[in-house]
């Protein structure tokens, strides 16, 4: 009886620290100041990003490489297995498209935390790190061939999947859900984080802006800039889960054994990997993600023109190197930037799930594109169709950027003439002191 006491007193304290963390940083925001910096208090984001960025990096690397190891469990003998045709094979990648699609806006809107600042290196360290790994670990595992009477490539989906579900598990422990709840932060720091995600806009001023509204959803697609982003987003689904999918499958065509594309099919994603670091980097700390993802998609555009052009072997298994590189810097920072420049929270939530929508439209396409309807080894109405994307990820992504800097301009000349308490209030990305990331 006495330890249940201790910890209801115990329960309450937290409670009533976690109600004081959320009205200090709320008491900075009603006089419109900005908190000051501190150089002492700037090391909890260090504490925040070894606590957040490993977990959901983890999260992003799971997620793509249980979606793309039926790529490598193809290359092992799956369809020669279970005797399937092309057109079967795509109809089973269609198929699991269709929950991800369907559960992106609920899951989204029912996930209401106060957000942590979206950064591009999540997305890329996360995807990139299942990309390359897909195909070593793949290049392993079916070595268990015979193994308790199993396949090598039913191993992958056991072993990975078993990974994921203890891995998911586990995260109910490790990953907070909000800074105010974040146990490694004192209550210093957690008003400190929470003041400055408050006011560079990652998350709203108080809690009513920031609370879900029906109305938020249909307003985020009255928005321009997420029409645009989208159309890119879903060329890039195009693009990364192509070359996700069929990687391996396009080198086997190309002459290599089974077990050789596995292997051969790891280079192309490990430099990949290598160029986006550079690229999240140059993307975070110089808001530079228009610009990123325009060199991004003309290396697309390279790598296509090249294995559409050329008939030696060596030259097409090079063309992956750029095609690969180019489409997984684009998927991660063009969702980055639709994420930083929408607001309030559900906005956000509905811009985020309508972005992972669109690509994974994108991935419904390309499964019927390689295989089915552009036959193998050469894939040439996919390549062609998949080279004319890449083109118009560039002149979009570049009209988008034109967009934002000229919205930029207005609201400089809005704040010039106006103070900010005389704004009408919930206006989000539409606000005047809301600067969209270029």
């Amino acid at each position: 009886m006495t330890k249940f006491k201790d910890d209801s007193s115990h329960a309450t304290n937290n409670n009533a620290e976690l109600e004081g963390t959320i009205m200090r940083t709320e008491d900075v925001y009603a006089s419109n100041e900005e908190p000051s910096f501190d150089p002492v208090l700037e090391k909890a984001w260090w504490k925040v990003d070894l606590a957040v960025v490993p977990v959901v990096s983890m999260f992003y690397l799971l997620a793509f490489l249980d979606r793309t190891n039926l790529a490598n469990a193809r290359v092992a003998g799956l369809q020669k297995d279970i005797n399937i045709n092309n057109h079967q094979f795509s109809v089973a990648l269609t198929v699991t498209y269709i929950p991800y699609i369907l559960s992106q806006l609920p899951s989204n809107l029912v996930l209401k935390v106060e957000s942590f600042q979206v950064s591009s290196f999540i997305f890329h360290s996360g995807i990139h790190a299942g990309s390359f790994s897909e195909g070593l670990l793949a290049f392993g595992i079916v070595r268990m061939d015979g193994i308790g009477g199993r396949s090598g490539w039913a191993w992958i989906f056991i072993l990975e999947g078993l990974f994921t579900i203890l891995f998911g598990l586990s995260t109910y422990i490790t990953l907070p859900r909000s800074p105010a709840h974040a146990r490694f932060l004192d209550k210093e720091e957690k008003d400190y984080v929470i003041s400055h995600l408050r006011a560079t806009d990652a998350t709203a001023q108080d809690e009513d802006a920031d609370s879900f509204s029906w109305r938020e959803v249909w307003r985020t697609y009255t928005l321009l800039h997420v029409w645009m982003i989208g159309v890119v987003l879903f060329f890039s689904g195009v693009f990364v889960y192509g070359l996700a999918y069929f990687t391996p499958t396009i080198i086997a065509d190309l002459g290599y054994t089974a077990v050789n594309a596995q292997l051969f099919s790891v280079p192309p994603f490990a430099v990949a990997f290598v160029v986006s670091m550079v690229a999240a980097y140059v993307s975070d700390c110089y808001g530079a993600r228009g610009l990123v993802s325009i060199f991004a998609a003309i290396l697309v555009t390279i790598g296509f023109a090249m294995y559409h052009g050329s008939r030696s072997l060596h030259v097409k298994y090079g063309s992956l190197f750029f095609s690969i590189t180019g489409a997984y810097i684009t998927l991660p920072t063009l969702s980055t930037w639709m994420a930083n420049n929408t607001a309030p929270h559900t906005r956000r939530a509905t811009a985020v799930a309508f972005a992972s929508s669109m690509s994974n439209f994108g991935g419904i396409l390309v499964t019927w594109l390689f295989g089915t309807l552009s036959p193998p080894p050469l894939y040439t109405k996919a390549t062609v169709t998949l080279l004319i994307f890449s083109a118009l990820t560039v002149v979009i992504t570049a009209a988008t950027v034109a967009f934002f800097s000229f919205q930029n301009k207005k609201k400089a000349a809005i704040r010039a003439t106006t103070a900010r308490e005389d704004e009408r209030p919930g206006l989000g990305d539409r606000s005047a002191w809301f600067v969209y990331t270029l």
